[in-house]
């Protein structure tokens, strides 16, 4: 099983009965330009729809994609937890490309701060020792 991504969470309501809302912020495992891979305990049914918050935490202000339309396609039991594929629909946002241009930054640093780090852990391609 792949890692969490690093830094970066989705969160979203739930609704309880009429006037309550639980906020839960569920562990994001593999994020494209259609679509996440999410952790949580809560339950949902493909073909549930998600609206959801993408925030990476970063050192001074955080980057944020708000109001994403999420599809649930699959769930998979692990544990006592599941992991839910979610198809992203950016056009339900009221502003699409301002959501596209988040997200893309979003993936922007995942991706840069997954090549730093596996630099640092000796990732594939590193060599132990110079070429003679």
């Amino acid at each position: 099983m792949k890692e969490a991504i690093p830094d970066l969470i989705a969160r979203f309501r739930i609704k309880h009965g009429l006037f309550r809302k639980e906020l839960v912020e569920a562990q994001v495992f593999d994020l494209d330009q259609f679509g996440c891979v999410l952790k949580t305990d809560k339950i949902f049914n493909p073909g549930d729809t998600l609206p959801l918050d993408l925030v990476m935490a970063m050192p001074f202000d955080n980057i944020r994609a708000k109001g994403v339309s999420g599809l649930v396609t699959e769930r998979r039991k692990h544990c006592s937890n599941f992991f839910y594929s979610v198809d992203f629909n950016i056009s339900e946002s009221p502003q699409p490309a301002l959501l596209a241009e988040q997200l893309e930054r979003i993936r922007e640093v995942v991706g840069k701060k997954q090549s730093l780090r596996s630099r640092r852990s000796g990732g594939p391609g590193r060599r132990s020792s110079p070429a003679t």
